[in-house]
């Protein structure tokens, strides 16, 4: 493991696993802060732990506690940002410094988790949808698009992401575009089709598929080896018992969409308002298929983290 960035603090049980060269997972924690209430929010988290050591891999979940960026949250952490409530900030790219000025704490987002991750030297991490393109909900300067810091992140940082697709609520058409555009390979994991997170199909194929956890690290290391910069976004559908039927969640969708604009909603306030409106449309459903696809997405990002350090350590090339 390289030297530790400044202001960044690493538990233990990470300092060990990266030092061994063993096989880790990083977990976000804008689902602990923002995702669910308090105290599911803290089940949540400890369930996405133990499924990755379900594996024999260590999770490694990611936050900021009161101005310092912690990698490996240990139970007090958990407990702060799972009860702290509205002071709690959703930390994103932009918002690191702010947060570590004013010595605040707050859940890292899918493009805040990447960077830390990263810098560490964790090669893998699981979420549940990334963000992407959002659908035009009040009149904008022409040519102008909300587009989410995760894909920007997908672009440019090196690492296995393991995800159930975007999330529903995104203009998914729009966000396989950019991911193209920057050669992002997006590959469905078990199939051909690219997910959408509540949902086993949205309609839209991914780049390439891989059957099994060594083929995933495989092609990882082969886009890596030749030159590229970008991850490799890997799209695992949600358990077919907790998946949604795709009618539903779109008509849930569009009346959300037309609730955010009837409300003004904008900024790092809309996927939370789209989120929690989906939830309430289809009457806990959409929660349930979130917190069933974060679990198996967990499970499959550990296996492949597995696969990556096999690899390395038997040198297949």
């Amino acid at each position: 493991m390289s030297t530790l960035p400044r202001h960044f603090g690493l538990s233990q049980e990470i300092h060990h696993a990266l030092e061994l060269g063993l096989p880790v997972v990083a977990l976000e924690s804008t689902v602990i802060t923002h995702g669910l209430p308090y105290p599911d929010n803290l089940s949540l988290a400890d369930d996405m732990e133990n499924e990755v050591r379900s594996q024999g891999v260590t999770p490694a979940t990611i936050g900021v506690v009161e101005g310092r960026v912690q990698v490996g949250l240990v139970p007090a952490h958990l407990s702060l940002l799972a009860a702290g409530g509205d002071e709690l900030l959703k930390v994103s790219l932009r918002d690191f410094a702010p947060a570590i000025a004013g010595l605040k704490s707050g859940g890292t987002t899918v493009a805040g988790t990447m960077f830390v991750a990263y810098a560490v030297g964790i090669r893998v991490f699981a979420t549940g949808g990334i963000g992407g393109v959002h659908y035009e909900l009040h009149a904008r300067r022409k040519g102008s698009f909300d587009i989410s810091p995760d894909l920007p992140a997908l672009a440019r940082i090196p690492m296995i992401v393991v995800c159930a697709g975007a999330k529903a609520i995104l203009d998914l058409e729009s966000t396989l575009e950019y991911l193209e555009t920057w050669g992002v390979p997006v590959v469905g994991y078990q199939t051909d089709d690219f997910p959408a997170f509540y949902t086993r199909k949205s309609g839209f194929r991914a780049s390439a598929r891989a059957n099994t956890p060594e083929e995933v690290a495989f092609i990882a290391r082969t886009h890596w080896g030749l030159g590229m910069r970008s991850a490799v976004l890997v799209c695992v559908p949600p358990p077919e018992e907790a998946a949604l039927p795709a009618d539903t969640v779109k008509l849930a969708v569009r009346q959300a969409l037309k609730a955010a604009q009837a409300n003004k909603i904008t900024g790092q306030n809309v996927t939370p308002f789209l989120l929690s409106k989906v939830n309430e449309l289809t009457e806990g459903a959409s929660l349930q298929a979130n917190l069933a696809l974060l679990l198996n997405n967990a499970n499959v990002a550990a296996q492949i983290a597995r696969a990556l350090v096999r690899m390395e350590r038997e040198g297949i090339t």
